[in-house]
């Protein structure tokens, strides 16, 4: 005997929130140690376990491509820092942003290379980025030689680009901003 039946587009939904709400709960949880100033640092596990749960979410769901709209700051994130991680322009082996501790602000973080160095894509792509605003870039001369110094690519730095140096905090609560209204 069949008590109750749910229309497959409910069923769907209510599975998700199987899976959604302790994931919640865990995370606001969680949340409120990982202000600033963190006292808890939940390393790749809870990144991977999130992304996993999210993915599985948005696959049982049938809501994969509402899921993408969510992830618009990673994809523009990884699109940026492409010329980077393809080595079209030369990419230090920390892009973070660097902590200046006089002013107890997070800067721009740079990568230094030879400008011969650069090869025809590398070179055309740093013109596009400086065309639409996306890129810090500084010529100078060392031991003869021509150098050119830019910011990393990450959004992370093109927030710092923009707004100037900012506390930890605030840099936090702009990315959080960024990631709330991608959605």
């Amino acid at each position: 005997m069949q008590v109750t039946r749910l229309e497959e587009e409910f069923w769907d939904h209510l599975l998700s929130l199987y899976f959604l709400i302790p994931f919640l709960t865990c995370t606001l949880a969680l949340y409120q140690y990982n202000k600033y100033p963190a006292r808890v640092f939940v390393g790749d596990t809870f990144c991977y376990w999130a992304g996993m749960t999210l993915a599985v979410v948005s696959i049982l769901g049938h809501f994969s491509k509402t899921m993408i709209l969510f992830l618009i700051p990673q994809v523009f994130n990884f699109l940026y820092s492409l010329p980077q991680l393809f080595k079209l322009v030369p990419c230090p082996r920390h892009r973070l942003p660097k902590f200046n501790p006089e002013t107890n602000k997070a800067c721009m973080s740079m990568a230094e290379f030879k400008e011969s160095d650069l090869k025809f894509l590398g070179n055309l792509t740093l013109k596009l980025f400086s065309a639409f605003g996306l890129l810090h870039t500084r010529s100078f001369d060392r031991d003869g030689t021509r150098w050119r110094e830019i910011n990393n690519l990450t959004v992370l730095n093109l927030v710092l680009k923009f707004a100037g140096p900012l506390h930890e905090k605030t840099l936090t609560k702009a990315l959080l901003l960024i990631q709330s209204f991608s959605w």
